[in-house]
């Protein structure tokens, strides 16, 4: 049974940072595809970035380039999610997905692409 235990959101003032962190159990996150998204109230789920962590493929959305980073620790079977600079406009229910295999880059942000998901953690960001 897969499980991904998606962790580290809270509340911060805008400019600070957080770390999230995807942790599996059932699932192998090397050589596969984890994404992060997230979810605004009123908002479809929004595609934030991903990692490829056999071939080094990281992807994120315009909006967080420079201020996001994911990185993955295979030993630890856990993939984070770096937040700095953080905006009120990021506030939102995060949540980790793993895909089986790599995943076509066309399909990066789109939620049906992913196969297993986590439960989400609430990042809220005060202005």
């Amino acid at each position: 049974d897969v499980q991904l235990q998606a962790s580290g959101g809270g509340l911060v003032q805008a400019g600070g940072s957080l770390r999230l962190s995807c942790a599996a159990s059932g699932f192998t996150f090397a050589g596969n595809t984890i994404g992060w998204f997230r979810q605004a109230p009123g908002k479809e789920r929004e595609g934030v970035s991903c990692i490829v962590s056999s071939d080094g493929t990281i992807y994120y959305i315009d909006s967080v380039k420079g201020r996001f980073t994911i990185s993955s620790d295979n030993a630890k079977n856990t993939v984070y999610l770096q937040m700095n600079n953080l905006k009120p406009e990021d506030t939102a229910v995060y949540y980790c997905a793993a895909f089986n295999g790599i995943l076509e880059s066309r399909y990066y942000t789109i939620p049906w692409a992913y196969d297993h998901w986590g439960q989400g953690t609430q990042v809220t960001v005060s202005s």
